[in-house]
């Protein structure tokens, strides 16, 4: 048993069981102040580390939106969870094809853990970029900003509800026999749909909520865009997606404890809800498309002119591998959504949404 699980226990000892949320923020803060997750040895591999492409796609894309906002300077260039800093860096390269955007913007980190930000320090340094680091992104300065999200949200603490004979109650985490494990909570929570089926399961994505809200106040108030990518769905949908993952396998999230990933599918219907009022929503639309219509096969084409016959093919492979489709492809499973202050009618690579009401 490692001190972090010990130290788990004893609050659940002390306080009762406590809520899946709040057992998935005490482990995922700990595990990503302790580690690097990524890669290989690591517990999961993202999108910007199995190819160049995607970052410098997102780079391209940020130059275009910021065109379209008429060139403010300065101009926030935001990542919220940044991993190794690797799409950053990809990105600020494929951004120097117009220097007036470099001279503009201002690089803001949003990342906790010390880590991740000394990995971070050393990818962006080649890039001569100013870049300031955060802890949440209500410390990032005030201004237009054009704000990127990749694998963020489902990496947010979620709520779990249980459908019972009493009604909806909260799925906690307890102690048996010394072992955590699942219980319901006693009492019935209100103000959620009616019980269809009993021992469904209902997700609250109140953390994520929580950060859009933020974010479209952020830019209706001050300009720009975000872009958000991550897996999940189209809700409602009863289910339960917490899942944990070790050394790239799936394992059980009550299993070593703050050792391994936990994250949860997103509710991108939810997300749409709470950021609709304020800003333009865009999309979302598959992973797969949004890399299509800006270009990934054209990008991989360049690269492959000056490619060995190895390289060409590890340039092949990261292409599929993106735009997979099918249930468990990336190009399927994750998702891309874009938020936009009213004034941005378009952003590249996503349709406009019609405004949408709760």
């Amino acid at each position: 048993m490692t001190p972090f699980e010990r130290t788990l226990r004893d609050v659940v000892a002390h306080d009762g069981p406590i809520s899946v949320e709040r057992f998935m923020g005490l482990c995922l803060a700990h595990y990503y102040a302790t580690r690097d997750p990524l890669g290989a040895r690591g517990d999961f591999t993202t999108a910007p580390e199995i190819s160049q492409m995607f970052g410098e796609l997102l780079g391209l894309w940020a130059v275009e939106v910021w065109n379209a906002m008429d060139r403010p300077s300065p101009v926030r260039l935001v990542e919220l969870g940044p991993g190794r800093g690797t799409l950053m860096a990809d990105a600020l390269r494929a951004a120097r094809v117009v220097p007036a955007f470099g001279d503009a913007l201002a690089v803001h980190l949003v990342e906790t853990s010390p880590t991740l930000r000394e990995r971070q320090e050393r990818a962006l340094q080649p890039t001569r970029a100013q870049v300031s680091w955060h802890d949440t992104l209500e410390d990032v300065p005030s201004g237009p900003a054009i704000i990127i999200a990749n694998e963020f949200l489902d990496a947010l603490p979620i709520r779990q509800f249980v459908a019972t004979e009493r009604g909806w109650c909260e799925r906690l985490v307890g102690l048996r026999d010394g072992r955590l494990v699942f219980g319901v909570g006693t009492e019935p929570v209100g103000g959620l749909p009616p019980v269809q089926h009993l021992g469904d399961i209902l997700e609250s994505p109140r953390a994520a909520t929580d950060l859009v809200a933020a974010l479209a106040r952020r830019l209706a108030g001050a300009g720009g865009a975000a872009l958000l990518i991550d897996y999940g769905y189209w809700g409602p949908a009863f289910g339960d997606t917490l899942q944990a993952l070790r050394l790239h396998a799936r394992a059980d999230p009550l299993d070593s404890p703050g050792e391994t990933d936990l994250t949860a599918h997103v509710d991108f219907h939810r997300i749409v809800l709470t950021a609709g009022a304020e800003v333009r929503v865009h999309g979302p639309v598959r992973q797969g498309e949004f890399l299509d219509a800006l270009g990934i096969r054209a990008r991989a084409t360049s690269l492959k002119t000056r490619a060995t016959a190895e390289q060409a093919s590890d340039i092949d492979r990261a292409v599929d591998r993106l735009t997979a489709r099918g249930a468990t492809g990336m190009g399927e499973l994750f998702k891309v959504l874009g938020l936009g202050h009213p004034s941005l009618e378009v952003l590249p690579g996503l349709p406009p949404r019609p405004f949408e009401g709760s």
